[in-house]
């Protein structure tokens, strides 16, 4: 099977299934009338999947009749029950699951799926809707060589897909998936600032925006260490170091560190939820 023939399937509707969907189409690596989708309230899932096209079902059972990758994206607390009625439609050997459960690792499904069942444990974050998203994904996972090929067809056109081991998962989920609130918060401060001192409040955000996303391509084409890519900024005496020594005095970096050790303080091991 390739991506010219597959229909994925989506158990769970919400604002990360639709980021994901929302993608995918954009990306053209799916049309809309070969994704299918149930959640709890239909009338609103009708509304929800009408822009992209997306089909609309009543239940898991017909999600799993029709979708040969099915991906779970409810909350932890209702896996098991949404899990159960279709437990043998999952293991079918020619389908594989994909679970965006915050906190589900391939050990929890243990006791909820059949043995056999093909399936992975990852974790996307938001801009996914945009082409733009990183998909942590737990090393081990139970697809095929094949499936895993396909897996890696379908989301590297709209993600980083970041393979790590189980112990690594959470925190990895916390960088890629908390911290674009954190940073949303840094462009949101930014642009404050410049509006503070004459900027239009809209060419304040393209300007911190495009700063944002520019830093982060540089780092990934280049592999520069950040602290060099800092360093290359930072001229002797210059106004830049007078900006890196106000943020050192007023603890950003240790702030933005206790953020992610917050979260993890909190966090149930394994994946970390958003």
């Amino acid at each position: 099977m390739n991506t010219d023939s597959l229909t994925l399937g989506f158990i769970g509707y919400g604002n990360m299934a639709q980021a994901m969907a929302q993608g995918l189409v954009d990306a053209g690596v799916l049309p809309g009338g070969r994704i299918v989708a149930c959640a709890a309230h239909y009338d609103r899932l009708v509304e929800r999947t009408a822009q992209l096209g997306v089909r609309p079902m009543h239940s898991g059972t017909e999600v799993a009749a029709a979708a040969d990758l099915v991906i779970l994206a409810v909350k932890p607390g209702q896996v098991a029950q949404v899990c159960e009625p279709i437990r043998h439609e999952l293991a079918d050997p020619d389908r594989m699951v994909l679970s965006v459960v915050g906190g589900m690792t391939l050990e929890d499904y243990a006791d909820i799926l059949e043995e056999g069942t093909h399936l992975i444990c990852a974790i996307p974050n938001t801009p996914i809707s945009v082409g733009q998203g990183i998909l942590v994904t737990q090393e081990d996972d139970t697809l095929t060589d094949q499936q895993r090929e396909l897996f890696t067809q379908v989301f590297d056109p709209v993600a980083m897909i970041e393979r790590l081991p189980r112990e690594l998962v959470s925190v990895g989920t916390t960088i890629a998936g908390c911290a674009p609130a954190y940073t949303a918060m840094y462009m949101e401060a930014l642009a404050d600032a410049g509006v503070e001192h004459g900027l239009p409040r809209q060419a304040a955000y393209r300007l911190a925006a495009r700063m944002v996303e520019g830093t982060g391509a540089l780092y990934l084409a280049t592999g520069t260490n950040p602290g060099a890519m800092k360093d290359a900024v930072c001229s002797p005496g210059g106004t830049t170091i007078k900006g890196v020594a106000s943020l050192e005095k007023h603890g950003f970096r240790g702030a933005v560190i206790e953020a992610i050790d917050a979260v993890e303080r909190g966090a149930t091991p394994g994946l970390s939820g958003q």
